[in-house]
């Protein structure tokens, strides 16, 4: 019996090494066979694409082959080059150029005498001008003047912008008359570059010396797949190719340098070298996902044939299984069910937490907005003497303007009486538009949300202020550098600009030039609110503490410290920010930004 055992211990070993080996056999197979047929799939993808794209920037520089030697026949050109002193032939071919270069779509177009020096260009007239530029240096101007066709591609030395340099040579117009200049186009490939960016692999476009000049990688810009000869580092500066840059080689690395596989594509007439890179990781990627399904089927089949082995054993302890799985049932059961309990008291306490949660948030929302309403009414209570003023002065003037009107009407002077009560009229109007403003800022939000219109909320919170700033002899100056509107709730936005244009005119109190500016503006970020004043500034042991609630710098009975940590929070609810920062010049300045709320108001930020 023991010698049995040992020989079915012994045949089970054996099968289970025969398997480990079947099995590890067919894995790497899988492997190889997986990843070699995705990269010859990658390959040839990667090859349609190149071609695809050479062809497309070859058809690019072919439609402008042209394009010089039909310039170098027209009038204005040669007439030009052969009286260079004549400023009606310069402004003509100027005029010409011009057209050129804006119905053919170029970078610039220009034409140079014999000795290299520009005559006249498409950009004549701006700052950056090719005008007067020697460009003898450069090999297409070499290869024209000497009678051929010029081509290159380099960064600009005038303008510091690449481009393709197209050159021809331009003669007299006498037949038989010596070369007296030639005509250059400059074209942007930089588009190709964006066509490039959807590519998840690096493309990259090489000229002759192995220089990366175009990719949608940044990085590699400028950078050689390969270490430089110096007489090619030579010619590159003499040329000037890429403006002075230091071309260096790209390091080693999966994501670094041209060591990678890709497929290379001949492109134009200057022997450059389009590169697509193949995604070797999608390769591996196959190859680990057939090894794994390779395993797994492996796995199964070993499985099944353990499950028909162990059918036989099973058949034996059938009855034992059946008790043992009833009693696994019955255990199961019982578990089952005190877990359900545990669930549901679980679910119960969750419950109760959740509704506590929500008790605890809407007595928080409520709480904030009674603190907002109450700074606001403690701004409103600050501004009625200011206020008073502003009513006494039409109440004053409607009082007088009555007077007269009763006088006029019982001397029979009815048009004196009618401009009189039309006096009273415009003055009762001012008193509404102020108590209108003060009723808008004095009621409660409802927290909706709008359109703010921030031009407006400026004048509005200046026009509640403006009687403080009287008094005490300040000076407040509104630029409004671009309208701009946010989402939000207006009332609490005129809350915001009010406090901080009173703690400005606090701020210029004892100033000796007391003034305050009020500026908007908009940017890619959003709407920008500065306000700046002439004080003393922030101390640094009081800007940390800023906007922390009930600190005040104020003395006692002056101020609680909220205002400014309620401002914080109503800009922060509207996913803006507010910060504050002392001038060069002197002053505080604060700065309150908020997201613009339409797509077209930030483009037109951005731009």
């Amino acid at each position: 019996m023991s010698a049995l055992r040992k020989r079915l211990a012994t045949s089970r070993y054996a099968a289970l090494a025969v398997w480990l080996a079947l099995t590890t056999l067919l894995c790497v197979a899988s492997f190889v066979m997986t990843r070699a047929r995705t990269m010859d799939e990658l390959r040839a993808k990667a090859v349609r694409l190149a071609k695809a794209n050479a062809a497309e920037l070859q058809g690019a520089l072919e439609k402008y082959e042209t394009l010089p030697f039909v310039m170098a026949l027209h009038p204005a050109v040669s007439r030009a080059l052969v009286q260079p002193a004549s400023a009606d032939a310069v402004t003509a071919l100027n005029t010409y150029l011009v057209d050129v270069q804006q119905h053919a779509g170029l970078a610039a177009a220009y034409v140079i005498d014999t000795a290299g020096v520009t005559l006249a260009a498409s950009n004549w007239d701006q700052p950056q001008t090719f005008v007067g530029n020697s460009y003898r240096f450069r090999p297409y101007a070499q290869s024209a003047l000497a009678g051929g066709v010029g081509r290159f591609y380099g960064i600009g030395t005038t303008t510091s912008e690449p481009g393709y340099f197209l050159a021809y040579p331009v003669h007299a117009p006498e037949p038989g008359q010596p070369l007296v200049g030639a005509v250059v186009i400059k074209l942007a490939l930089e588009d190709f570059e964006k066509t490039w960016a959807s590519s998840d692999e690096p493309v990259a476009l090489l000229d002759a010396h192995g220089v990366v000049f175009l990719s949608n990688m940044p990085e590699w810009k400028y950078r050689s797949v390969g270490p430089l000869s110096a007489q090619v580092r030579q010619k590159i500066e003499q040329t000037r190719q890429y403006a002075g840059r230091s071309v260096s080689a790209l390091p080693a690395g999966p994501r670094a340098d041209a060591g990678r596989v890709h497929v290379a594509q001949a492109v134009g007439p200057l022997g450059w070298t389009l590169l697509r890179y193949l995604p070797e990781e999608q390769a591996a990627r196959a190859g680990w996902n057939a090894l794994l399904a390779c395993l797994l089927l492996a796995t199964i089949a070993a499985l099944a044939g353990y499950a028909a082995q162990q059918r036989l054993q099973r058949r034996r302890t059938a009855a034992a299984a059946r008790a043992a799985l009833v009693e696994a049932a019955a255990s199961l059961e019982a578990r089952i069910t005190t877990r359900t309990q545990e669930l549901v008291q679980a679910n119960q306490e969750l419950a109760q937490r959740y509704h506590e949660l929500q008790h605890a948030e809407q007595w928080l929302r409520r709480t904030q907005t009674e603190l907002i309403q109450a700074g606001k009414l403690g701004m409103l209570g600050q501004m009625a003497a200011g206020m008073t003023h502003e009513l006494n002065q039409p109440l004053t003037a409607v009082r007088a303007f009555a007077d007269n009107a009763v006088a006029f009407i019982e001397r029979g002077q009815t048009g004196d009486a009618r401009d009189n009560l039309t006096h009273i009229s415009d003055a009762c109007a001012r008193m509404a538009h102020i108590i209108g403003q003060l009723k808008g800022f004095a009621r409660k939000s409802d927290g909706q949300v709008g359109t703010v219109d921030l031009v407006q909320a400026i004048h509005n919170s200046a026009l509640l202020v403006r009687n403080d700033f009287m008094q005490r002899g300040a000076r407040l100056d509104i630029h409004i550098q671009r309208p701009a509107s946010v989402l939000g709730d207006s009332v609490r936005v005129e809350q915001v600009l009010i406090n901080l244009l009173r703690n400005a005119l606090d701020a210029v109190d004892a100033a000796g030039i007391k003034q305050v500016g009020v500026e908007l503006d908009a940017d890619s970020q959003g709407a920008v609110v500065r306000i700046a004043d002439t004080g003393p500034g922030i101390a640094p042991e009081v800007h940390e503490h800023l906007f922390e609630p009930f600190f005040t710098t104020k003395p006692a009975g002056a101020g609680l410290g909220l205002g400014l940590a309620i401002s914080s929070s109503i800009v922060q609810a509207m996913d803006g920010s507010l910060s504050a920062h002392n001038r060069a010049e002197g002053g505080a300045e604060f700065v309150l930004r908020l997201p613009l709320h339409d797509i077209g108001a930030r483009e037109s930020a951005a731009a």
